[in-house]
């Protein structure tokens, strides 16, 4: 088969998601967080592609919390890809940083590839793995190969898995793609606790775009590690950096080199 075939049958399958009947959209996860739940409809759409943007890399270490923590939220094991050049810049994820927001390490394993190609081409297998819970597709900058005919064979991948996809992007813009949703990621300073104790991690979430619906927003929330959810901050944020720009959230657990 050819790529103009390929991609024909592409556009055909995706036609026919578009096509289906209410009884097979996604199970809608709650975040917790009652204002982001009734913006999303529910909350986080399970089998679906997702995205999370560092809009500057400063906000890298946040946003791949973000991503750790819906990781946790949807449950099941987690597989984590990322191009090895993400590692040799900014080293490899912190292991105790993980653990410290709730991610069990039995239940992660991340994925080291060459570069953006074949790390998209290793997401599409994973993403095809039904006992899979969470894959997160880590990418730096604007990678040519990542466009919107890449995004909605993600995108097919996810809705017919049931795999629910994370594409992590660090330092990049926003572009045409399939996603379900699109968030945008900053840090944000955290309120301590009694005895100035450090305070729960704390996040500046804003949701830019969902399909079908136009509910968009921006909330401070906080992440309960104990109950693995999303709260609104009870007080003004203090003075306590929860992810700093300068420490990556996430050294090694388990990973495998590939390629």
């Amino acid at each position: 088969m050819n790529e103009e075939s390929s991609l024909l049958t592409l556009k055909r399958r995706i036609a026919a998601i578009e096509r289906r009947v209410e009884s097979v959209q996604a199970v809608q996860v709650a975040t917790g967080h009652a204002d982001i739940d009734a913006a999303l409809g529910g909350g986080i759409a399970r089998g679906r592609l997702h995205e999370i943007f560092a809009l500057e890399s400063g906000d890298g270490g946040s946003a791949t919390g973000f991503a750790g923590m819906v990781s946790i939220r949807l449950g099941g094991g987690i597989v984590w890809l990322r191009e090895e050049a993400a590692v040799r810049a900014g080293g490899h994820l912190h292991a105790p940083g993980l653990v410290e927001i709730g991610v069990d390490p039995a239940r992660l394993l991340i994925v080291l590839l060459p570069g953006p190609l074949e790390l998209l081409r290793a997401a599409a297998d994973v993403v095809r793995c039904g006992g899979v819970g969470v894959a997160v597709v880590e990418l730096h900058r604007d990678p040519r190969v990542l466009d919107l005919t890449a995004s909605r064979r993600l995108a097919l991948a996810a809705e017919e898995s049931g795999v629910t996809t994370l594409l992590l992007r660090i330092a990049a813009t926003p572009v045409a793609s399939a996603a379900d949703t699109r968030w945008a990621v900053r840090s944000c300073a955290s309120q301590p606790l009694a005895a100035n104790a450090p305070g729960h991690p704390t996040l500046d979430l804003e949701l830019l775009r969902q399909r079908g619906r136009g509910a968009e927003g921006r909330w401070q929330v906080e992440w309960n590690r104990d109950q693995t959810l999303f709260t609104a901050p009870q007080t003004p944020s203090g003075a306590v950096v929860a992810v700093p720009a300068h420490r990556p959230v996430a050294a090694p657990i388990a990973r495998r080199r590939t390629g």
